[in-house]
């Protein structure tokens, strides 16, 4: 966990505010008892994520892909090829939906703007040691067009069927 009290603070605000404005539907299925808080998701959100990531073509049309992502003060960062179609989608419409799904132990929505990271940006640094002490190596290092990008959310939910289940450290 690498989160600072303020970011878990802000991280609870959003989630509030965005099951307040969520439909009925939503709300019928992330009860009270099954809505995670900001302290459970940062606990359930370590390591390595497979995320399911929407952009949208400069047709309008919605395109989902794979990254992997790391939950990093309580934002979903990941990195992928600059030649990559979502980061090309990305650099021009910003606009993205992350969803990290296991089963129905666990499920987390978020919506919200794509930010890319160069190596002058504050955060750089930080999220590079933390990728290069999960993978061994800079990502990069892995090609010459590789780039940073963290979603800023402006939307977020978690949802555990069995909360006391999805919890347990592995």
């Amino acid at each position: 966990m690498r989160e600072t009290p303020e970011e878990v603070s802000g991280l609870q605000e959003l989630l509030d505010a965005s099951i307040g404005r969520s439909t009925e539907h939503l709300r019928n299925i992330i009860t009270d008892e099954r809505q995670l808080n900001a302290e459970e998701l940062v606990r359930a959100l370590t390591g390595m994520r497979t995320l399911n990531l929407a952009t949208i073509t400069k047709n309008h049309e919605p395109r989902i892909s794979a990254v992997d992502g790391h939950f990093l003060h309580a934002r979903w960062v990941f990195t992928t090829a600059g030649s990559a179609a979502k980061a090309r989608h990305l650099k021009v419409r910003p606009a993205a939906s992350i969803s990290y799904v296991d089963g129905e132990r666990i499920g987390v929505f978020s919506h919200g703007q794509v930010e890319f990271l160069t190596p002058e940006h504050p955060d750089f640094d930080e999220i590079e040691a933390h990728l290069v002490a999960h993978y061994g190596s800079s990502p990069s290092s892995w090609a010459d067009d590789i780039v940073y990008a963290r979603l800023r959310p402006t939307w977020m939910v978690g949802y555990a069927f069995d909360k006391a289940a999805a919890l347990q450290t592995k």
